[in-house]
């Protein structure tokens, strides 16, 4: 972990460490948690990293981050396109109003929501920052609180398909579920941390050789928005053997 991570993290523990009694209950309640499961470190794996990397190559997109919200700050542990773009101001930031709509979120032009819906701050830093388009699902706690969103971001506006949402919506189950799972197997002193090792290796590799699927989909089929539902279908069946991997080590 780099000195820039472990500053971050110091700064994530000490916010979590002081709480705002005037936040609503289940926000505070949701800070706890993230406190309780120390998911920054946990979110600066390499595995993770993996995952945004595949996101942003199956949206044809230039960004994606694994986002953590916490009191008044977002941090990006895991980031793609945005190098150096560790943390935000929660008012700022757009994963933030995934959490208080408490649903997956989506601006297909940014430029174009109605102001109830985006913070001012947060519409002028996309502005600043010269972002159009965002949509972010939820990644969730063990304890199925919501920790932050697996997102991706375009400089330029795009639709978004039902079928296109499930695809992220099921990346970002991926994600929390390799969370609980690296939570179950770290808890488990007689392991020592060897099966998450080993778990997280193949993931990785599981991930690298999706990510090759996908560079040839893309050659076959191009660069298109949305994205091909054939695309997504043959995308969507290997995401599923992921899954049967990571339902394999819960078990």
């Amino acid at each position: 972990m780099g000195w820039r991570w472990m500053l971050a993290c110091f700064s994530y523990f000490h916010s979590m460490s002081t709480i705002s009694s005037q936040l609503p209950d289940a926000d505070a309640a949701r800070l706890r948690s993230l406190r309780a499961h120390e998911v920054l470190p946990t979110l600066s794996e390499p595995v993770f990293e993996e995952y945004v990397a595949l996101t942003a190559r199956i949206f044809s997109l230039p960004i994606s981050l694994i986002s953590v919200v916490v009191e008044d700050t977002v941090y990006y542990p895991a980031n793609q396109g945005m190098l150096g773009h560790d943390q935000q101001r929660r008012v700022e930031a757009l994963c933030a109003t995934a959490i208080e709509q408490a649903h997956t979120a989506i601006y297909c032009d940014l430029d174009l929501e109605p102001s109830a819906v985006i913070p001012p701050e947060a519409r002028q830093t996309a502005q600043d920052n010269k972002l159009r388009f965002y949509a972010g699902a939820l990644v969730f706690l063990p304890n199925q609180r919501p920790l932050g969103t697996l997102c991706i971001i375009d400089r330029h506006p795009r639709t978004f398909t039902a079928e296109e949402q499930r695809i992220l919506e099921l990346l970002a189950a991926l994600v929390s579920q390799t969370i609980v799972v690296r939570h179950r197997g770290q808890a488990q002193a007689e392991t020592n941390g060897v099966l998450w090792e080993r778990l997280s290796k193949e993931l990785q590799e599981e991930i690298q050789a999706l990510n090759a699927l996908v560079r040839y989909l893309a050659a076959r089929y191009g660069t298109m928005v949305p994205v091909p539902a054939t695309f997504l279908t043959q995308v969507e069946s290997r995401l599923r053997d992921l899954q049967e991997l990571l339902d394999a080590y819960g078990a």
